[in-house]
């Protein structure tokens, strides 16, 4: 399986101002609300300009049905993130691997499919194990590209937590290259986001990398 590797990138220096970590797009759901007769309407539009007969019987369902495909897919979960005092002082690496998302490619509106790895080196706060993979899911259900969403996670995790290091990897096949264009069907793109001890300390850094399987760069 070929990769493309984007290791040890963090986030643009415009994420990170006065100490405060924000997200350089909005949180998902935060657009207008569905206006599913204007959306059913321009899903027949593109069907028929693409020379589909929107009135045969087995597709005239379909505008309505990829409606509700796009809308399933670009609306996200909300949660609360449940978090504990970290009572124990645990001050290893906490480590949340191969956690399933999809999101939608921005350019094209095709999935991209993978897994997410995700550590932080607990501050004075631990967060509920699942929380992490909910927050995946928060920001991949939008148009999205891989680099983006991989900072949105470390950046909601260092702001709810504040630890002392975070670590994500996410590993995907984009079905853009997959299924058009060069279509390279099993290339894996791998981009990371570390933040703290975890891009700073040499030691914490290859820890983190060995645990989520990947290679210094």
């Amino acid at each position: 399986m070929s990769e493309l590797t984007n290791l040890g990138a963090a986030p643009s220096s415009d994420a990170h101002r006065g100490g405060e970590v924000t997200d350089l797009h909005p949180l998902p759901g935060q657009g207008a609300p569905l206006d599913r007769e204007r959306a059913e309407a321009a899903a027949r539009d593109l069907l028929d300009a693409l020379g589909v007969d929107t009135e045969e019987e087995s597709i005239a369902e379909t505008p309505r049905r990829m409606v509700d495909v796009y809308r399933e897919l670009l609306t996200p979960i909300h949660f609360n993130a449940t978090t504990f005092p970290n009572d124990g002082g645990y001050d290893e690496l906490v480590v949340a691997r191969a956690i399933p998302f999809h999101s939608l490619c921005e350019h094209h509106l095709l999935p991209f499919i993978g897994v997410a790895h995700i550590a932080y080196l607990p501050g004075e706060r631990i967060i509920g194990l699942s929380k992490l993979a909910r927050v995946v899911e928060l920001f991949a259900r939008s148009v999205q590209v891989q680099e983006r969403l991989t900072t949105q996670i470390a950046n909601w995790i260092e702001r709810e937590l504040r630890p002392k290091g975070v670590g994500v990897v996410l590993e995907a096949e984009h079905m853009c290259m997959s299924l058009r264009g060069v279509q390279k069907a099993g290339a894996s793109t791998v981009t990371s986001a570390l933040l703290g001890l975890v891009r700073d300390d040499a030691r914490t850094r290859g820890e983190f990398l060995a645990l989520t399987g990947g290679a210094a760069p």
